[in-house]
């Protein structure tokens, strides 16, 4: 009769060929830890990302900066606010560190100028459409108040009319500044692509 096998002697009689490449493991590693670099960085920009890259051995360096490059390359995005822009700023400062291309940095320089613009003109154009709609709020809001017999305050993001209304401006203020995040994203994958 037939010796009968454990699922353990099974599986090691299966994977006996397979060998591990301890270089690939290492590299793999090493892209991890360029990626957790990165994220450290992007929540703290007073750390030298530079000073962290030199901590690793060289032939670990190309693994490390695409670990990088595959967090902050996908950051470049049109910022929600104030602290989005320092995020974003750091993410052009990791960026400009590991492409080493002039006219990149000044493109870099040229993208931040233009988010700081993008900003303002939000702020503007919200304070247009809350004007440009207030009319109808409180025309609403007389309505509510005769209905319910007391004085009724209403946001106006709570009224779908008027969050349909500043989607459609809003969306359309973000379509020009786009192109602008999609170019920077674009060339710095392409640069990046003939560096690698």
């Amino acid at each position: 009769m037939g010796r009968i096998k454990s699922a353990l002697e099974l599986v090691l009689e299966r994977t006996e060929s397979i060998k591990t490449d301890k270089a690939s493991i290492g590299l793999f590693e090493a892209k991890q830890e360029g990626k957790r670099i990165a994220n450290a960085f992007v929540a703290d920009p007073s750390k030298s990302l530079e000073s962290e890259l030199k901590k690793h051995p060289k032939d670990q360096q190309q693994s490390l900066k695409q670990g990088i490059f595959d967090v902050l390359a996908p950051q470049i995005n049109l910022p929600a606010g104030k602290d989005d822009l320092v995020r974003i700023e750091a993410v052009c400062m990791g960026l400009n560190l590991l492409i080493k291309d002039g006219h990149f940095s000044t493109m870099l320089k040229q993208f931040m100028q233009l988010l700081s613009h993008y900003l303002g003109e939000v702020a503007q154009f919200e304070q247009a459409i809350r004007q440009q709609y207030a009319p109808k709020l409180r025309q609403k809001e007389e309505e509510l108040s005769r209905r319910l017999g007391q004085e009724v305050r209403l946001d106006p993001f709570q009224d779908p009319e008027f969050v349909m209304f500043y989607n459609q401006n809003i969306n359309a203020l973000k379509a020009n500044y786009q192109a602008h995040v999609d170019q920077v994203s674009e060339e710095a994958a392409r640069l990046w692509g003939e560096q690698s």
